[in-house]
């Protein structure tokens, strides 16, 4: 759990297509084996330090002529974003996914001190 140490609390989200591999022939929807995207984050402003973020597919077209199988994580969170990461793996194809994210976390406050 976060504890936030003052009242000043963000939120921030948005909604991102990570591919649309099926128009271009692209690894996800042609592929088989393992496979991965990474799609970096930055917050629309700065936490004080890195928040909770969280991440879910809000839009996937997969094929079903194989079981469907997919991650997707928040990763290397910072105060100032974070990346989208996406793995599928053996003969799922994925023709696209879109993530939606949501940060929650403590923001400065004028009264912190910045000391070298």
């Amino acid at each position: 759990m976060k504890r936030l140490r003052n009242h000043l609390i963000g939120v921030d989200q948005g909604d991102v297509v990570l591919f649309t591999d099926f128009e271009h022939g692209g690894e996800m929807w042609t592929g088989t084996g393992p496979r991965q995207r990474v799609h970096p984050v930055r917050f629309s402003g700065e936490f004080r330090r890195a928040p909770a973020v969280h991440v879910s597919v809000s839009l996937w077209d997969m094929a079903t002529t194989a079981a469907i199988r997919a991650e997707v994580v928040a990763q290397n969170t910072t105060a100032e974003g974070f990346d989208i990461v996406f793995r599928t793996w053996l003969d799922t194809r994925v023709a696209r996914i879109r993530v939606a994210w949501m940060a929650i976390g403590e923001l400065p406050h004028d009264d912190d001190w910045l000391i070298d």
